[in-house]
């Protein structure tokens, strides 16, 4: 049995006075040990970071075939089916078919750092994190474990990692501000979530210079991202007591709609009136009426990417990153052509 990085069953029969074999019985609900006993092991065990796993038991040396998954954005949410959501699931399965190809077996796990974790997390020959944090704990476990990992998107001020492939989010937003201004566009509010991420910074960043070099202020807004349609509603009522602008875009597809939903329930006509876009394609933006014009993503380029550099960091130590794919603009009604 192994734990983080230093830390053995060993010493955790050291700590609690007892012998292996207790210290296997008592994490496993085995053997004929006094319930004292048991939680005195788990104390110890906790105090020392330590997670019995069986899985991972004599095999940190070798590989198993078997790499993880885990989605920083979904973990943020606290819920890992969001209604209309549906590029995560896309993603998942695609890499899941690519992993499959190189002969690998695809695990999705929760965040890493709650307990309980399940048994298997730490003996993944590697890992995909998808949309990590500032200073995300995700990867510093992983750091601290030694557990090779790549990510899906850069995680945002940590210099020198280049472990990481993304659609490249920048270009994504110049092609919707490019867009918006042909159609006519002039003033254009931008709706982000809250989550510390590389996709709403490097929007962010690119909005506030398109709104500077045209000598424009930017109209800013921040909404959780697990607000969904209601947050919407709730942000659009927020961008009318400032005045209609040209065009809202929302980076999320569920914000967008329920932004459109809400200014035309007050009367205002898409596309004569405002015009609505977002950054994340979903049920949502292509259900709503009229469809609303999106970025769609690259998963399958995007995988490829991934899992080159962790084949790379498994094989070589080092992965040649980052890797830029490039999103798709795809105008619908709610945009004039």
């Amino acid at each position: 049995m192994v734990s983080r990085a230093g830390v053995t069953i060993r010493d955790v029969a050291r700590r609690a006075g007892v012998s292996i074999t207790a210290v296997s019985h008592a994490l496993n609900d085995k053997g004929t040990i006094s319930e004292s006993t048991r939680e005195r092991v788990r104390q110890a065990a906790a105090e020392l970071d330590y997670q019995a796993d069986a899985f991972a038991r004599g095999m940190r040396q070798g590989r198993i075939g078997v790499i993880g998954l885990v989605m920083r954005s979904l973990d943020a949410l606290g819920d890992y089916t969001p209604d209309g959501v549906d590029v995560f699931v896309r993603f998942a399965g695609i890499l899941s078919a690519k992993a499959l190809g190189r002969g690998w077996s695809l695990t999705l796990l929760p965040d890493l750092t709650r307990r309980p974790v399940p048994s298997m997390a730490f003996a993944m020959d590697g890992y995909v994190v998808m949309s990590p944090l500032e200073g995300d704990p995700v990867t510093e476990l992983l750091d601290a474990r030694g557990i090779a990992y790549v990510t899906y998107g850069r995680e945002p001020t940590r210099m020198g990692f280049d472990s990481w492939a993304a659609e490249d989010d920048r270009d994504a937003a110049q092609q919707l501000l490019r867009h918006l201004e042909a159609a006519g566009a002039e003033e254009v509010a931008l709706v982000r979530g809250t989550d510390r991420n590389a996709w709403n910074l490097d929007y962010t960043e690119v909005y506030l210079r398109w709104c500077a070099e045209r000598a424009r202020a930017p109209r800013l807004y921040e909404q959780p991202e697990g607000s969904g349609v209601v947050g919407g509603e709730q942000v659009a009522d927020r961008i009318l007591v400032d005045g209609l602008p040209d065009a809202v875009l929302c980076l999320t597809g569920r914000h967008a709609a329920g932004v459109q939903r809400h200014l035309q329930d007050r009367g205002f006509v898409v596309p004569r009136d405002v015009m609505v876009a977002t950054g994340s394609d979903s049920e949502h933006s292509r259900a709503s009426r009229p469809a609303i014009t999106a970025i769609q993503m690259s998963p399958a380029d995007t995988a490829d990417a991934l899992l080159d550099l962790l084949q790379a960091k498994l094989d070589r130590g080092g992965s040649p990153g980052p890797r830029l794919t490039r999103s798709r603009l795809r105008p619908r009604a709610s945009t004039r052509s």
